[in-house]
């Protein structure tokens, strides 16, 4: 036999076990795995000895910005740092322009972003309410991973693009939608059987409070989050926990940041609810107390909360409530990030530094690595309907793989990001275990911080 790739002497990681074995690739699957070494010869040899060999990683959340602001971001380097970062497949979401809305779009953004790809991909598509309803099927059909619904923003009627501010009586701008116009979105996506994402705030009630707080003069990062509180995290939540339950649709909350919103899908999963959910590492590793630090690098919607919420988000985390560690890679330039707290953009790149940082909570005993290895590719693989093609180290899957180096040590720098945006709230952090090598497919696309493949990514589509 001659293998493609033979990886020996790693350490295999998977959420269920952890066990020494060399691993044998062939035509990009992993065609054997062994305590023993096997006959035959290998076209690449990497000896992992002392390292982890983790089933490739996923991030269900990436802005890539293609096609739209591409100057802030695109494919071609969305995709480098993720596999700078030691992700093997990304999901992108849908707020491009066009956004990804109907069958037409789906296929459109297939064909654009494929030859920047550096990792594998899978496509979200948005739920536009009454002006895409009718393409919810086709959509389903096509193989987006799921759809996404910014819950509370208005549309611009032009360009179908989020208004983040919106104020009544904006011009060609349709108002958020009616709680019976959400719950259609619930009634149709359920249908599909497909999972439903939502950003989970209340803009009305944001938009009162942040009046009131204008009005008073509020400036600071406590004046954000008193116009952004826990509040229009929870009510949201529980809202579209009634709706899943009332309409049958698979919910999934992205991006939580409370102790309350922890508490409520909590309470949702111990009466049998389907509900899924994942937060961020800036809401593990970051609250209020840093701002004065970091500074407006830091706003992000929804923003970071406060010590309770990040304690509480960890033991969610560790008990099972928070089964999915991802980025929201959302980059900006450092200019537009350069400004007053209320008139910044929200967001920062995320995908290069995701894997680092958990990794280091590894080694600072905050969670395994076996629990990282669930949170970063077995639970979203599961949850999104690609496993075990994506997900796992099985015989006859894609020979997707994360190679890591708990010992390796490094400080993150902006400069050195492989995002267009060189903006990071993590910039001077010191981190203890680092991904050494990205492989794609059987393809090695990462080898110690370096891109060294071309683009090699395929659209990736659920089988359910």
């Amino acid at each position: 036999m001659e293998w493609d790739y033979v990886i020996k002497n790693g350490t295999i990681v998977t959420p269920g076990e952890t066990y020494q074995a060399n691993l044998y690739i062939k035509d990009g699957k992993i065609a054997a795995i062994s305590g023993e070494p096997l006959e035959g010869t290998a076209k690449k040899e990497t000896d992992a000895e002392g390292k982890y060999i983790l089933p490739g990683l996923i991030d269900v959340h990436v802005h890539s910005r293609d096609p739209g602001p591409t100057y802030k971001e695109d494919f071609f380097t969305s995709t480098q740092a993720a596999a700078a970062g030691g992700i093997t497949t990304i999901f992108d979401m849908p707020n491009t322009t066009p956004p990804t809305r109907d069958i037409e779009s789906f296929h459109a953004q297939v064909a654009n972003l494929t030859p920047k790809a550096h990792v594998d991909f899978g496509l979200w598509g948005i739920c536009l309410g009454h002006m895409n309803n009718k393409d919810i099927p086709a959509l389903a059909e096509a193989g987006v991973i799921g759809f996404k619904y910014f819950w509370g923003y208005a549309i611009n009627k032009k360009t179908f693009q989020l208004t983040y501010n919106y104020k009544a009586g904006m011009d060609d701008v349709i108002p958020p939608f009616s709680d019976g116009e959400v719950y259609e979105i619930f009634q149709n996506i359920a249908k599909t059987g497909k999972v439903l994402a939502v950003h989970a705030e209340d803009s009305s009630l944001i938009l009162k409070l942040t009046e009131k707080v204008k009005e008073n003069g509020g400036t600071d990062y406590d004046a954000l989050l008193e116009g952004r509180p826990n509040l229009a995290e929870e009510v949201t939540i529980q809202m579209g926990l009634s709706f899943s339950q009332a309409s049958g649709a698979h919910l999934h909350v992205l991006h939580v940041t409370t102790a309350e919103g922890v508490d409520a899908i909590q309470q949702a999963k111990a009466k049998g609810s389907p509900v899924s959910a994942e937060t961020c590492p800036h809401y593990l590793f970051l609250s209020n107390e840093d701002y004065p630090k970091i500074g407006p690098v830091m706003k992000i919607y929804p923003p970071v909360k406060y010590e309770k919420d990040k304690k509480r988000l960890w033991r969610g985390i560790n008990d099972g409530t928070i089964t999915i560690i991802s980025s929201d890679h959302a980059p900006h330039t450092p200019e537009e990030k350069n400004g007053d707290l209320w008139s910044i953009p929200a967001g920062m790149p995320g995908t290069e530094t995701m894997v680092p940082l958990m990794l280091n909570a590894v080694n600072e005993g905050r969670i395994t690595l076996q629990k990282l290895t669930a949170l970063l590719s077995e639970n979203p693989a599961k949850r999104f309907g690609i496993y075990p093609q994506k997900g796992s180290l099985e015989v006859g899957t894609d020979a997707d793989i994360t190679i890591v180096d708990m010992n390796k040590e490094s400080i993150i720098k902006a400069e050195n990001l492989h995002s267009k945006s060189k903006i990071t709230a993590y910039d001077g952090w010191h981190i203890k275990g680092l991904p050494v090598e990205t492989i794609v497919r059987g393809e090695t696309v990462m080898k110690n911080g370096e891109i060294v493949h071309k683009p090699l990514g395929h659209v990736v589509r659920p089988k359910n």
